[in-house]
């Protein structure tokens, strides 16, 4: 009795070659000269005098029963092949397991494969959650369900108009006064910085656990297809119906 990974294998081989050759037959049927053949003969009226000429055949080539035979052969095993797989498939079940606990009991293997290709794409979209910037330190805030910063203070300063008497005034002349600008602190500023990035260490470990999953569904794909499948038939119903 085979088992089921063995009726997928032969399944997919089956496709491709049933494809090449029925498309093969079906351009054969295109060419109306291959089944059609004569056989011409001619006697002149005089006997005895007459012109003598050979006479004339043109064979078939091709048959279209037996053309119907070649892709009745190659679909009946196809259709056959794939109502045992069919069958098995709506029997083959496993448990997804992780670290030895059930996360999933009693998947069908139909379901595994959808999960398996699934899962792909739930790594790819973890892969790029965003991240907080690695030089600041985060923490996580109750109060707004995000992750922020400690406060930071920086000085706000302003420009103030000092005067730098270069020359007293004298009786001549004016006092030379120099006006230049002083950077004098006036305020604080206080901020804190606010992200609804998810922190590294956790798109880490949810990365570790889709990848753990994936491995888990494999493997339990896999320990699906180890069921023995009972072969069905109905290939040769279909085309006894259609081709008589």
């Amino acid at each position: 009795m085979p088992k089921l990974n063995q009726i997928n294998a032969l399944v997919t081989g089956r496709k491709s070659d049933t494809e090449k050759t029925v498309t093969e037959i079906y351009k054969l049927l295109q060419k109306d000269g291959l089944f059609d053949g004569r056989n011409r003969t001619y006697k002149p009226h005089d006997e005895e005098n007459g012109e003598r000429l050979p006479a004339e055949a043109q064979r078939i080539q091709q048959k279209a029963t037996d053309l119907i035979a070649q892709a009745t052969a190659k679909w009946t095993e196809l259709f056959d092949l794939t109502l045992t797989q069919d069958n098995a498939n709506q029997s083959a079940r496993a448990d997804v397991t992780v670290d030895g606990k059930v996360i999933l009991k009693d998947v069908p293997v139909t379901t595994l494969l959808f999960l398996e290709k699934q899962l792909n794409d739930v790594e790819t979209f973890v892969s790029k959650l965003p991240t907080p910037d690695p030089s600041e330190e985060w923490e996580f805030d109750p109060n707004t369900d995000q992750l922020k910063t400690r406060p930071m203070t920086t000085m706000r300063t302003k420009k103030v108009p000092r005067n730098h008497v270069k020359a007293e005034a004298t009786k001549e002349h004016p006092a030379q006064v120099e006006v230049y600008y002083e950077d004098i602190q006036v305020g604080t500023w206080t901020q804190i910085l606010y992200t609804g990035r998810v922190s590294a260490q956790e798109r880490n470990g949810m990365l570790q656990r889709v990848k753990k999953l994936k491995d888990a569904v494999k493997l339990a794909r896999e320990q699906a297809n180890l069921l023995d499948v009972q072969e069905r038939k109905i290939g040769s119903e279909v085309f006894r119906f259609v081709f008589g």
